[in-house]
């Protein structure tokens, strides 16, 4: 056994021993303070890049879903008010029917002339206030829904306008339609027949644009779910794995300190060669 007080190879060991494990309880203490296994690109770049490139993906379809949540509100307004615009023609046509039998009398025609006009401007309200954040699928306009469907913008799902305003592309009814004379009531029924015939037609699309809409908003939670599932597997940190090697480690420490304190000592027995 060789004695030396210039070199102590225990102690320098024991110090060696000493520094790996204290780092090694500092990187497990990290761990467990972030909740992450990879905070940072030092600690594996290659799995920290392709998870950055995921919560991306992630921030992209929170995106969509706002896009498809604007895009499904504004489609089931209209989707209502063209509902309602339908059930506003049936009744017109039922009074319009009525004022256009040839035994009517002059009275009693035109109080169903005065229900008609009643009617008939309620589609013009209805038409006006069906509005959602600034959009209107039903006016005069040309607004339109354009639902973003994935994370980089490419995709989207349409929902064309369609005029429901009186006089417009789809209802031939005018803002002066009346019922008063058995000829205007004739005339009347068919154009509120065009008139009914084209709204159902518009609210075929509105509801299929609407269902299209609502599937990708549920499609695109299932996606934002699996991508995030997805990160924790990649970066999380195994909690109760960590916990266990905290344990031993600071076990690991404080021996480490006494085997380091038993070597410190060892060149003093060199003293009792001399004694």
């Amino acid at each position: 056994m060789a004695f030396s007080v210039n070199t102590n190879a225990s102690a320098l060991s024991a110090l060696l021993n000493l520094n790996t494990t204290t780092k090694d309880l500092e990187v497990t203490q990290t761990h467990i303070n972030t909740g992450l296994k990879i905070a940072t690109a030092k600690d594996n770049a290659a799995i920290f890049s392709i998870a950055q490139k995921l919560r991306a993906d992630l921030r992209g379809f929170n995106a969509v879903k706002q896009s498809l949540d604007r895009s499904v509100s504004t489609s089931d307004i209209a989707l209502a008010a063209a509902s309602s615009i339908s059930d506003l023609l049936i009744q017109m046509k039922e009074k319009a029917v009525a004022a256009a039998d040839a035994g009517l009398d002059n009275t009693s025609r035109t109080a169903l002339n005065e229900d008609f006009k009643a009617l008939r401007d309620q589609i013009s309200i209805i038409v006006a206030n069906a509005e959602f954040n600034g959009t209107n699928l039903i006016d005069g306009g040309t607004d339109a829904v354009v639902a973003i469907t994935n994370p980089n913008a490419t995709q989207t799902i349409t929902i064309a306008h369609q005029n429901l305003t009186l006089g417009g592309g789809n209802i031939t009814i005018t803002a002066a339609q009346a019922i008063t004379s058995q000829a205007l009531a004739s005339a009347a029924v068919g154009n509120i027949s065009v008139s009914l015939a084209a709204v159902s037609v518009v609210l075929t699309k509105f509801g299929a644009g609407g269902k299209s809409l609502q599937s990708q908003r549920v499609f695109a939670d299932k996606i934002s779910n699996t991508i995030e599932i997805g990160i924790g597997n990649l970066v999380d940190a195994n909690m109760a794995k960590e916990s266990a090697n905290l344990q031993s480690l600071q076990v690991k420490q404080q021996l480490g300190v006494q085997a380091l304190s038993i070597a410190n000592k060892a060149p003093q027995s060199i003293l009792r060669l001399f004694q």
